[in-house]
This record gives structure tokens, sequence and C-alpha cells, in this order.
């Protein structure tokens, strides 16, 4: 079992570069702010990792795992590594840091996500993102892939079940709405309109189809990290501070190939059965039977698709029935199960290296109480969903109260 001891997040509202800065600055300000946080000193980290997908094609910056020691010196020494699985990154940061503390190896180990996207322009961001896809195989004639990837995924939803695009702009308007009480979120500020959550061409365009502007989550530089540790440092860590960490009870994690067409070629009771299994599995490590034992979700949104085929796969909802969670308010705030009360990618931000750690860091201030204005009463059990690519990487973790 792991714990987690500090959380930090950069306001993902900023553009770094416009300030002269750069990713090496995201990763020195959130290391220092997770340490005092956690009121954990650097001699007391053990192992380093670091989450990252695209720090190559943006700032043709690679060797992460180093740049940590590099911008704090104080961490001069300790081993270190950097993780990339596209949007589930630093996920995969979390869970090899969870293996080299139930292995034994080390108590204290920080984990750092990080991606830097504002210092090129929206259109060169999207177009390096699509090296999470299968480069020259993905057959899919389209100006912006992962629109089209998920307008496909809508499309495949509505072949099978039948979809109504109102679902999808409901839950694009939830996700903006909880940013607002989000101080960290990078659209808290923004403003609507009547028709921005409406099928209307001006307001909220087709950008590919299946695909409308408010479904999209955003382009967004941004740091989240964690500081992790055994039972016993977090025992004697509490006797020390006299706080409470939050527990990581269960984690699942599985794979699929690269190319989204594929995928579909797999469905069984669920559309994507990997994405399924590895909530189960999730469940299964936690010691529960499954979503009725949880207090909330944070999940992926990198479009509202990818959020409205999470909700049925979460066992919210019958499969392809998604949209009954959305009418009757159960993924609202004070619903049976509150969805995204971050404001998820969409309305948060998406930072794609830092969101498996983002997401974490929510689900344990709301276990531990601490979410303020997007506390979810009485939440003792969170659990997050992190997909990398067309759900090519996908990692749920399973978070509760001490």
């Amino acid at each position: 079992m792991t714990f987690i001891l500090g959380t930090a997040q950069s306001d993902f509202a900023r553009a770094w570069s416009r300030e002269g800065l750069d990713i090496s600055d995201m990763i020195r300000d959130s290391v220092l702010d997770v340490l005092e946080d956690a009121q954990v000193t650097p001699d007391q980290v053990e192992s380093i990792h670091v989450g990252n997908a695209f720090g190559e094609m943006q700032r043709q910056q690679a060797h992460l795992g180093a740049m940590v020691a590099q911008v704090v010196p104080e961490l001069w020494g300790v081993p270190a590594m950097r993780h990339e699985g596209a949007c589930a990154s630093a996920s995969l940061a979390v869970l090899a840091a969870m293996a080299e503390i139930e292995a034994g190896r080390y108590d204290c180990v920080l984990v750092v996500g990080a991606e830097e996207f504002k210092n090129t322009k929206g259109d060169a961001a999207s177009v390096n993102q699509n090296a999470a896809g299968w480069q020259g195989h993905e057959d899919i004639d389209c100006r912006f892939l992962w629109p089209a990837v998920f307008g496909l995924a809508a499309q495949e939803y509505d072949a099978r079940y039948g979809l109504d695009r109102r679902h999808l702009n409901r839950i694009a308007e939830l996700n903006y709405g909880n940013a607002r009480n989000n101080p960290l979120a990078q659209t808290r500020g923004w403003a609507f309109n009547a028709l921005s959550f409406t099928d209307d061409d001006n307001a909220n365009p087709v950008i590919e189809p299946g695909t409308r502007r408010q479904d999209c989550g955003q382009i967004t530089d941004g740091a989240a990290s964690l500081v992790l540790a055994s039972p016993a440092f977090a025992a004697e860590w509490s006797r020390r501070t006299g706080k409470r960490a939050a527990r990581i009870a269960g984690w699942g994690h599985r794979n699929a190939g690269l190319r989204f067409r594929d995928k579909l070629e797999r469905q069984g009771d669920y559309v994507f059965p990997h994405v399924r299994q590895t909530i189960e599995d999730a469940w299964r490590r936690a010691g529960i039977a499954g979503i009725e034992a949880v207090s909330g979700v944070e999940t992926h949104d990198c479009f509202t698709t990818t959020e409205y085929i999470a909700i049925d796969h979460l066992g919210l909802t019958p499969p392809g029935q998604s949209w009954q969670a959305v009418e009757d308010g159960s993924i609202e705030a004070g619903g049976r199960c509150p969805v995204n009360m971050s404001g998820g990618l969409i309305g948060c931000g998406h930072p794609v290296g830092a969101t498996g750690t983002r997401m974490l860091r929510d689900a344990a201030r709301q276990v531990l109480g601490q979410a303020e204005a997007m506390q979810i009463e009485g939440a003792q059990r969170m659990q997050t969903l992190n997909i990398g690519g067309s759900f090519g990487t996908v990692v749920s973790f399973v978070v509760e109260a001490q």
C-alpha cells in the first residue's frame, strides 16, 4: 500500500514561455511546492519519477529525470527516471514509484508530472500530439487527428446504442461550470453564452465530424507533483506532522495497440473491454465491489466523448446508456457519483504529462476534505481514470482516506 503525503499543482492558466520561463521552471517550482506541502526535506527523497509526453517535440528537451536535480540541486544524486505513455505518462510514473515502495527499495518517492504546450502555436502543439497515435497508419482523413478519433468514437456509440449530442454538450457545460470553483483551473474565468453548449455552428463550431469546439480538452502548460511513501514512513510522518495521508488502495493498468480502428474490432459487452478491465482491476485490488463504493471520480475527458465512454465503463449506467447519468444528475455536484469536480481536462486543463498526477492530487484532496469549493460532501473514496492516446494506455487508481 502506498500513501500520498503531499501534492502540488501549478496554475494551469499560466503560459510559462510568455513569462520567459520553460518546463524546467515548472519542474523546479512544482518540486519545491510539493516538498513544502508534504513537509518532507530533499534528503528524505530516495527516488524520483517524472511523467512527460512531448518534451522533445515541444522544447527539444529530453532526459527529464535528470532535470529535477538540475533545477533542485538538493536532489543531486537521487536516482530518477522519466516515463512516457501519452496522456497517461504521469500515471505510469506513479505506478513505477509504487512498485519501488511496495518492493521495499525506497520509503519516500517524489513523482513529478509536467508538460509545456504554450511555447508553440496551438496547431503545432496539436500536430506534435499526433505522435501518441500510430503515425502514418491511422487511416483517418482529417486535419486534427484527436478530435477526429474521438469523433469516430462518438459515431461508434451512435451506431451501436444511439447518441444524443445534447448529452455531450451537457458534459462540457458541467465541466466548465465545475472549473469556476477551481482556483487553479485554466478556464475558471472563461465566459460563455446561451448558445455555447448547443450545436450552433457559430458558437460551437465543428472541429472534425462528431467533435465540436466545446467537446475538446485544452492545450495547457502545467505541472502536478506528489510525494508518495510506504506505510512505515507515512506512520512516522503522521506522528511528526499531525497530518493525515491519503492512500492509494487499488490500481489497474492495461494497454491496447496504437491504432484506433483496431480497438473497435475488439468490442465485447463494452466498446473498449480493456478499459472496463482496468477499472475492475482497481476495484479488486482496493477490495471493493464496484462504483457504488466510490464517492466520486476524476476521469479523462480529453473530449466529452471520452467522459461519456468512461461513465458506462465505470458502471454508472449499463453499457451504452451513459446518457442516463447525465440526465438524472448522477455526475453533478450532489449526485450519486460526481465526476470531475475539478473541471476535468476540459475545464481544469490538460498538460498531458501532468494529468495523471493532477487527478490523484484532486482525489487525495477530496478524501482528506481539503477540496474547498470543489468538495464532495463526505467523500471517503475516489477513483481516477487516465487514458493515453486512443485508449492505448489506461490507468485507474482508487484513493481512500487514511
